[in-house]
C-alpha cells in the first residue's frame, strides 16, 4: 500500500548499516539490501556496497549506473596534417 509504513524488520536484520551521501552521485549503502520502491515493488541486491541513483537517469534504476556524470566529447584530431614540432601548447582545452 503505498503511502504507509514500511514494514519492522525482525531484530536480527535490524543491523545498522552506513550510507554514504555523494555529492551529485548516488547513495551509496553498505550490502546486503532489499530497496522498496514507491510503487511498493522489492529489488535485492547482495553485494557488499550498493550504489543507489538519486538522479533517475540510470537504466537499472534504483541501482546507480553513473548516467549522472557529465558525458565529455572530445574534438576530433583536426591537425593531421600539421607537424607538431610547430604546434604551439597554450595549457589550454579547446574551446568547443
Amino acid at each position: 500500500m503505498s503511502g504507509s509504513p514500511p514494514e519492522r524488520m525482525p531484530a536480527r536484520d535490524r543491523d545498522r548499516r552506513r550510507v554514504r551521501m555523494m555529492p551529485g552521485g548516488p547513495v551509496l549503502v553498505e550490502g546486503p539490501v532489499e530497496v522498496v520502491l514507491e510503487d511498493g515493488s522489492t529489488t535485492v541486491s547482495d553485494r557488499w556496497l550498493v550504489a543507489l541513483c538519486t538522479c533517475r537517469r540510470s537504466r537499472s534504476y534504483p541501482f546507480c549506473d553513473t548516467s549522472h556524470r557529465r558525458r565529455v566529447r572530445t574534438a576530433p584530431d583536426t591537425d593531421q596534417g600539421t607537424d607538431p614540432g610547430t604546434a604551439q601548447d597554450t595549457g589550454q582545452a579547446p574551446a568547443g
